[in-house]
């Protein structure tokens, strides 16, 4: 998926498509990209200090079954000095972290990330509960809907599978502003269905898309 941040055009283009979403439903569709969600330092810290213990070990057992002596200062170091190298290249190159961060680790963070952002942005807010979300994490290449009670109580969670989809595909294809504007239109066609606007209809969240 793409880092680079979307421009000024793709936010209008976006923000254009949450007006046009909008006009037909009293729900309120609200958009956020991160570029990751979390840095997994410590978590790839971990998963490279038990592959240095692992070859350690290794070593060991190799080093005593061919009678080979190591001494104990010198393999101590030699330990030590693996582990701050790997530390280092996790701090000069962050994403390498994601090849040592196991998948579901990185979709829990991310998902927690959804949520906090959910709340964060008062999407929960909205008068008759109809507050949609949609994020997208693009280091840890997931995306999700959150939709509030009023809405999951009649949307089926295969719609909002179907809009997931969208908004996957369109970012490895690296077109993430149609992703977002397909996103959104699907988005408002299924509140138009079950919330139309309404006279007394209000814009209660903001029309743009975040970026974190």
């Amino acid at each position: 998926m793409t880092s680079r941040p979307l421009n000024e055009a793709y936010h209008t283009r976006i923000a254009e498509a949450i007006r046009d979403a909008e006009r037909r439903t009293s729900g309120e569709i609200y958009a956020v990209l991160a570029r990751r969600s979390d840095s997994y330092f410590y978590v790839a810290g971990f998963t490279v200090a038990c592959g240095i213990l692992l070859a350690a070990v290794l070593v060991a057992v190799a080093a005593h079954w061919y009678w080979y002596t190591i001494p104990l200062p010198v393999f101590g170091i030699a330990i030590l000095a693996a582990f701050l190298a790997a530390v280092l290249v996790l701090w000069l190159f962050p994403s390498v972290t994601m090849w040592l961060v196991p998948r579901r680790i990185r979709y829990k963070r991310a998902h927690l990330n959804a949520i906090q952002q959910f709340l964060a942005r008062n999407v929960h807010r909205t008068s008759e509960r109809t507050g949609v979300l949609l994020f997208v994490s693009l280091a840890e290449r997931y995306a999700e809907v959150i939709a509030d009670a009023g809405i999951n109580a009649k949307v089926n969670q295969d719609e909002w599978n179907g809009i997931v989809a969208i908004l996957t595909n369109h970012a490895e294809r690296d077109d993430l502003a149609s992703g977002f504007v397909k996103a959104i239109e699907k988005s408002g066609s299924l509140l138009e269905e079950h919330f139309p606007v309404s006279a007394q209809d209000m814009n209660e969240l903001d029309d743009h898309l975040v970026e974190l």
